[in-house]
């Protein structure tokens, strides 16, 4: 189960890895906790009258492409986008938003979506939210709750039959080496790189998100899936931003895994790992 602030987050969060593992035949759900209605038009072509105006619906019509593109399930929490506050000093939150909900009245919630589903390996971000939008701060939050308590029966009983989740992860899907190498192979092409500003923005603070890694899944075979995902979500996703500079043959080459980090486990692992089912077929095996 992978646990998502807004529409289009599943997309450049761990994507390929969820389409490897359907693939495989394990069930995976994506659960989108907001509904997007927030979010600007960030693909000018999308920005036409009827949009805006319908924001939600279109978003909706964009996850059901995504999920589909991915082959996974999915499941709205259905609390409303909360936005990203912009200004000096910074306005308040929507009344009403996820980010000022009661978290634990909202893990309750996700932790009835996980009894019913009963996932062994959870995916969430970590502490910054991946960015500090405050959605996905509340995510993590939620996220943390709902592993500690899903599997406590004296936790919301009415949520259903306690299950104990073995294996949490948070994603890490944007990793300053790996954007180097894709910026020099559009160098090599006599292409422009969109990479420039976020390599610098991250080479000034020191961001060294590999230092948190512990485990990369091999699933380049999935890359042209999430393309597939991510341009789905059409008012998200600008054709001549980062996202689909570099080909997809250009990112299997260059880097064909994504990345993950242990951050919880109930099951005994090795690190680094390439799998994130690694320790739990040797549990269920006592």
């Amino acid at each position: 189960m992978a646990i998502h602030a807004h529409p289009d987050d599943e997309s450049s969060k761990g994507a390929a890895t969820m389409a490897k593992y359907a693939a495989e035949g394990n069930r995976v759900k994506v659960v989108t906790c907001t509904d997007g209605r927030r979010g600007d038009i960030l693909n000018p072509a999308m920005d036409r009258p009827g949009v805006l105006d319908n924001l939600i619906q279109v978003r909706e019509q964009e996850m059901a492409r995504a999920v589909e593109a991915l082959g996974v399930e999915h499941e709205w929490m259905g609390y409303q986008d909360s936005g990203l506050p912009e200004g000096d000093p910074l306005p308040p939150l929507p009344e009403g938003s996820f980010a000022v909900q009661d978290p634990e009245a909202v893990a309750a919630t996700l932790v009835a979506s996980i009894r019913a589903f009963r996932p062994h390996v959870i995916i969430t971000y970590d502490e910054n939210g991946g960015y500090p939008h405050p959605d996905h701060i509340m995510v993590h939050t939620i996220s943390m709750l709902a592993w500690e308590k899903a599997g406590d029966p004296e936790f919301a009983p009415e949520a259903g039959e306690p299950w104990t989740p073995l294996k949490l992860y948070y994603s890490h899907g944007f990793i300053l080496q790996r954007m180097r190498l894709l910026q020099e192979r559009l160098y090599a092409q006599g292409k422009p790189s969109p990479y420039e500003l976020m390599i610098a923005r991250w080479e000034q603070n020191q961001a060294d998100v590999m230092s948190r890694v512990t485990t990369q899944v091999e699933c380049g075979e999935y890359f042209a899936q999430r393309e597939a995902a991510l341009t789905a979500h059409a008012t998200q996703i600008d054709p001549a931003g980062a996202f689909l500079a570099s080909s997809v043959q250009d990112q299997r080459d260059a880097w064909p895994t994504e990345e993950f980090e242990l951050a919880q486990t109930r099951v005994k692992t090795h690190l680094p790992e390439d799998d994130l089912f690694a320790g739990i077929e040797e549990e269920a095996a006592k």
